[in-house]
């Protein structure tokens, strides 16, 4: 039987992949990423095997490779990456062949697509996970050549996006979408929002601020450089403290404090300041993963109708609604490209503090078209 062109591209690439691939692998817990040789995976059925463009590096990843044995349900050894813009080369037979050779990003959450939550789009909830929450959490992700997806529907296609911005969209932009789309009721109108931490997320939730709400953006972080990514991305105030964010919106409105408080950080300290910053009907909205908590109840000394969640990354249909505000020009990542040679190093800046945006780790750095 003749084979169509899809089919023909398929089997050309399959046959043009190598054996092996190297990987940046977590192979025992409180220990760095090391570089080895692994078999390039082979997708059958609903897989999808893609050729890694571009990986951002995540706080996420420095949690995971801190971790004592058995504070994690995953098994080593264990490639990282979460953050994966990439090119489907290969897929399994039972994937419309029509994906081959598109360009895109992988939604990370590897959910069962068949629980209550997932079917009514909550994927990023669903039950089936365990803990094993998906690409490089728990199942092996990009820091490779390649990356295996269990399944076609975690690709969601990307056009006109370069690489190197498309892969923080998975997480960083993923997950400040999420968190300020389902407060969106609350950032109607006249209201103000405190973003704290302008960091890899936190630079990404000031433009999805400005480009899908009405709302007056505070943006707080001790870093000046920080601070003037933010007054730069289109927050109306910025200040290196939340007294003092708080002090420019009060004497410029008449407003005495926030509706809705987005937590970056999420330590002691921050979340504290998220509740005191509050307004009647207010809600404090902790993302960030610094362990922090926060004492609440009836009768404390709270605003009335205050609300507290924690939004964890996000569904694919969100991921779909980021990818579009970033291919009309709305949503544009501050990245730092390294090459996949630097990973190592890439992850000791990351530790060690002062990165103002997203560092991405990508094939070639000298490649062209990996930024806008």
């Amino acid at each position: 039987m003749a084979l169509d062109a899809a089919q023909e591209t398929a089997a050309a690439q399959e046959t043009a992949l190598p054996n092996t691939m190297p990987a940046y692998r977590l192979l025992s817990w409180q220990h760095p990423v090391e570089r080895i040789e692994v078999p390039v995976p082979v997708p059958r059925g609903r897989e999808v095997l893609l050729e890694v463009q571009a990986v951002g590096l995540c706080h996420s990843d420095l949690f995971v490779t801190s971790c004592e044995e058995g504070v994690l349900p995953y098994d080593l050894p264990l490639t990282l990456g979460h953050e994966v813009a990439g090119r489907v080369v290969a897929a399994g037979d039972l994937v419309d062949p029509a994906l081959l050779g598109r360009d895109g990003v992988v939604h990370g959450v590897w959910s069962c697509g068949e629980c209550h939550n997932c079917r009514r789009g909550q994927d990023n909830h669903c039950v089936a996970l365990a803990g094993r929450v998906g690409c490089g959490l728990g199942r092996d992700g990009g820091l490779a050549t390649y990356v295996l997806l269990p399944d076609a529907r975690h690709f969601v296609p990307a056009d006109g996006v370069p690489p190197a911005l498309l892969a923080p969209l998975a997480d960083a932009g993923l997950t400040a979408y999420h968190a300020i789309r389902t407060h969106r009721d609350a950032l109607v109108g006249d209201c103000a929002v405190l973003v704290i931490g302008v960091g890899g997320l936190g630079h990404l939730a000031v433009q999805v601020l400005r480009a899908t709400t009405s709302a007056r953006v505070l943006a707080v972080d001790p870093r000046p450089e920080a601070c003037a990514l933010a007054e730069r991305l289109g927050a109306h105030h910025t200040a290196m403290s939340v007294d003092e964010a708080l002090s420019r919106l009060a004497a410029s409105t008449a407003m005495s404090g926030v509706d809705v408080v987005l937590d970056f950080v999420g330590s002691d300290e921050t979340m504290a300041q998220a509740m005191a910053a509050l307004v009647p009907g207010g809600r404090a909205v902790v993302v960030g993963g610094a362990r922090g908590s926060v004492l609440v109840g009836k009768g404390l000394e709270l605003p009335l109708g205050w609300q507290v969640s924690a939004p964890f990354w996000g569904p694919r249909e969100d991921l779909v609604a980021v990818v579009e505000l970033a291919e009309k020009g709305l949503l544009d990542p501050e990245v730092e490209v390294v090459a996949f040679d630097d990973v190592p190093a890439a992850y000791q800046r990351l530790h060690d503090g002062g990165v103002t945006g997203r560092l991405v780790v990508v094939p070639d750095p000298s490649a062209p078209g990996l930024v806008r």
